[in-house]
């Protein structure tokens, strides 16, 4: 058990070694007391844009430098129990020594992967959007499940979700729909989510009981302040109006509240449906559009463009990033990172961090590779 137990102390202290570099402790520290200083200065809050901000930074610097601390704290104090325990012969007090540090190892993980959420906007809110592909209605019945799911795992993770625009199915589902997801780090783990999705299943809309396989497509970009200036050309803009469909009332469909915009030299199209105002509406959709050209200009600087745009030109075979299989077996297997879990059920629940935290940590390896090699 000993031997169990310095392992795991082993495994967490390499976690905790890479989040001290990730977060380049010495000047968070450092800046975190910086924070805190002008966080006391009454005058900050002349500017209450400008201190949201900070508060957020300070909030956020507060939390990973006081986890650290207390995960090795906790590591500490399971340790000690460990010993004591030994030293009276108290297994029960011992294996419960143990389990804690392998709940803590988990965590120490879970942060670890987290501390890569370091991209510009990766601590942003973020807008979801789904679009049915190849499949009729079967695929506008899995965009709307895929809706839910998003759903469900951002309310899970005590996420706020508004809808922002839905466009019906023909007979089921939807069509496409947006999301705004708003809380802490929602853009960096949600635009590990981008790509096509397949969906393997005995149709519901049939009576063949054959297998239907049906596409969806997920893109996330990150909402933006006005912090961030991206400038529109209105000559580049072409401006509908129409009448929103769906729940709602009377109203959103006989009124054409509705508006979207058609970036033509990209385009890219955003719509809002959100509001019973079409001047609200046509705001909304404009943060849309300036969120959907920053995201692709990060993109651009990433150098990742081309492959996020060819996974969105073709909903359908050879782009998927994901299948869920519902029949013959049941599996929903990531192609990218291999994980797989047998219980689609939970998955389209919202049971998504593991597929979320393998496509980081990806990263954490890369990242672990470079420690080591510094290291010699």
């Amino acid at each position: 058990m000993r031997a169990d137990a310095e392992g795991l102390k082993a495994q967490i202290a390499d976690s905790v070694a890479l989040l001290r570099r990730h977060l380049n402790w010495d000047a968070a520290t450092v800046r975190l007391h910086e924070l805190n200083a002008r966080a006391e200065d009454p005058s900050l809050w002349n500017d209450a844009a400008e201190a949201q901000k900070l508060m957020r930074e300070r909030t956020r610097l507060s939390d990973q430098i006081d986890g650290v601390k207390k995960l090795e704290q906790d590591v500490q104090d399971a340790l000690d129990l460990i010993e004591l325990a030994e030293a009276e012969d108290d297994s029960g007090t011992a294996d419960a020594a143990v389990a804690d540090l392998h709940r803590l190892a988990a965590e120490a993980k879970r942060r670890e992967i987290e501390s890569l959420l370091s991209g510009e906007a990766d601590a942003n809110d973020a807008y979801v959007e789904v679009n049915s592909g190849a499949g009729g209605t079967d695929a506008q019945d899995w965009a709307e499940m895929m809706l839910r799911m998003y759903t469900r795992w951002a309310e899970a993770h005590g996420y706020k979700v508004s809808l922002t625009e839905q466009s019906e199915g023909d007979e089921a589902g939807i069509k496409s729909a947006t999301i705004q997801v708003s809380g802490p780090n929602a853009y960096g783990w949600l635009k590990t989510e981008m790509g096509v999705h397949r969906l393997v299943r005995i149709s519901p809309f049939g009576g063949n009981d054959k297998r239907q396989t049906s596409f969806a497509s997920v893109y996330v970009y990150p909402v933006i302040d006005d912090k961030i200036q991206v400038d529109i050309n209105p000559a580049d803009l072409r401006t509908d109006t129409f009448r929103a469909s769906g729940a709602g009332g009377q109203h959103v469909n006989k009124t054409e509240s509705g508006v979207r915009f058609t970036h033509i030299p990209t385009g890219i199209v955003v719509a809002s449906t959100q509001d019973r105002s079409q001047h609200r509406n046509r705001a909304i959709a404009m943060d849309m559009l300036r969120a959907r050209l920053y995201e692709l200009e990060l993109q651009k600087r990433e150098a990742v463009s081309a492959a996020t745009e060819a996974g969105k030109t073709d909903i359908g075979w050879g782009h998927q990033i994901r299948s869920y299989v519902l029949q013959p077996y049941q599996m929903v297997k990531d192609l990218r990172t291999g994980v797989e879990k047998g219980n689609p059920a939970a998955v389209l629940d919202g049971d998504l961090d593991e597929f979320m935290a393998a496509a980081l940590a990806t990263r954490v390896g890369a990242t672990r590779s470079e420690a080591s090699a510094s290291a010699r």
